[in-house]
């Protein structure tokens, strides 16, 4: 993100050197392997249901006989690979954009009575209505509120440290992941690659924040100002908020990574009330990473492709996919299915556009759409499969997110949550370029030979 080739100029070299020489991992094997006879196990409020409770859960959720083949197959090898299980007893919103976004961290900051989480690749002291971050922050834990903070090092980069010194003055916990200085990495041995992508916000074990969005000035930004003149380029971008027993889930990853990392000790009483349930939505909480064998995340978005029977639509940042995703892609739309990809038309990282469309005329001759969105600044990270399936995260697709980012999406079952992903998706590419393959074909040779050598980079970027 902003201007991603200019901060890391002086490590390009170094970063190449480690990136050239990684391949994606297999992930036949682990879809391949799995017993697609087994049943999908589900965790209630009180425990895990019964198979019937289970299956009359999925009736009314809108997954019924027509569509239990994609699930029977697909959520075998989610349930074996995710290692965090479905929960149902949940509600949740689909936020859009920064001003949703930032309306719903900050109400959630200023409502906390025990704690605050914060896990966030960039983090800056954003301004929302007349409320700068640190402010709050500080406030709050003048109240008493515990507030732990993990940010990402080199995400974070351009953020003033002074930021986080008044924040460790007041007594918030603040941990750096991966310092991008040595001399700071507090014993651990770890590829300046490696780098944690997660957005994530836990407020007193009960309401949760995910997405793409980070904590920065850019979602700030609206695409005109009051007498219309254009204004900073717009970010557009997905998070969700999460409330209900499904919660403990992402402040488990939260204190996995802290203490990965060697963060000071926090006393975890009160981070995991008891939690009711607080609405009828089925989610699993994916948290990915190269501490794994393979993306958890990565796999599952396979199997989900190859398993669909209708549609997979599919809106993503830095759409620079590995061979397998691209071949699954191509092979799902050539058996009929309905393959849609909402991409970047203008990127805070130029290079990046180039070596993305480099495949799109496999893509088109596959019969894939592709459609390109050069209003805003696209930053979200989507999925909806068959109107059931849904997910909202911080994974890219691309080579980075599936090697060294860790990462979180949050998959959600059922109509509901795949009407609104599905229509928020209609509105995004009723304002797109549709890539048709025709005029694809007649494009400059200057433009062809910039894709063609951009592609060689695809794995740094």
């Amino acid at each position: 993100m902003r201007s991603w080739l200019a901060r890391s100029a002086t490590l390009l070299f170094f970063y190449s050197s480690l990136v050239g020489c990684a391949t994606v991992p297999d992930a036949d094997a682990v879809i391949n392997g799995t017993n697609s006879d087994a049943n999908p196990r589900v965790m209630g409020a009180k425990g895990p249901l019964t198979a019937k409770q289970s299956k009359a859960l999925f009736e009314r959720l809108g997954l019924n006989a027509q569509n239990s083949d994609l699930f029977k197959r697909h959520l075998a090898v989610e349930q074996e690979i995710a290692e965090s299980p479905l929960v149902t007893g949940n509600s949740t919103r689909l936020l859009r954009d920064g001003e949703q976004t930032f309306d719903a961290i900050f109400d959630a900051i200023r409502s906390a009575k025990h704690h605050v989480n914060m896990e966030y690749y960039i983090l800056e002291n954003v301004e929302h209505k007349g409320t700068k971050l640190a402010d709050l922050l500080v406030a709050k834990r003048q109240e008493g509120v515990q507030i732990n903070i993990l940010y990402d090092s080199f995400g974070s980069i351009s953020t003033p440290p002074e930021f986080f010194d008044r924040l460790r003055k007041a007594g918030v916990k603040v941990l750096e992941f991966n310092p991008m200085n040595p001399l700071e990495r507090r014993r651990i041995i770890k590829s300046p690659n490696d780098r944690d992508h997660r957005k994530i916000l836990v407020v007193d074990g009960h309401t949760a924040i995910v997405g793409g969005i980070n904590l920065s000035v850019n979602y700030q930004s609206r695409p005109f100002d009051a007498t219309g003149d254009k204004k900073m380029e717009h970010w557009r971008d997905t998070d969700l908020e999460v409330r209900g027993p499904v919660v403990a889930e992402l402040q488990k990853l939260f204190f996995d990574q802290w203490y990965k990392h060697l963060g000071e000790k926090i006393d975890d009483k009160g981070y995991f009330p008891p939690l009711k349930p607080n609405g009828i939505e089925v989610v699993r909480v994916i948290g990915s990473g190269p501490d794994h064998e393979i993306s958890r995340f990565y796999v599952t978005l396979l199997s989900a492709i190859r398993n669909a029977e209708k549609t997979i639509w599919i809106t993503n940042s830095y759409f620079l996919p590995t061979k397998g995703m691209k071949q699954d892609l191509m092979d799902a739309a050539r058996r009929g299915v309905d393959v849609r990809l909402l991409v970047q038309g203008k990127s805070d990282v130029q290079a990046t556009l180039a070596a993305q469309r480099s495949h799109y005329s496999d893509l088109l001759e596959a019969g894939v759409k592709v459609y390109e969105s050069d209003h805003a600044i696209l930053h979200a990270k989507t999925v909806v499969i068959d109107g059931v399936w849904s997910v909202v995260g911080s994974s890219n697709l691309d080579h980075r997110s599936v090697l060294y980012n860790d990462e979180v999406d949050v998959i959600v079952l059922g109509e509901v949550t795949g009407k609104e992903v599905e229509s928020m998706f209609k509105d995004d590419i009723a304002k797109a370029k549709s890539i048709q393959l025709a005029e694809w074909k007649r494009r400059p040779m200057l433009q062809r030979l910039n894709e063609f050598f951009s592609r060689f980079f695809q794995n740094i970027m």
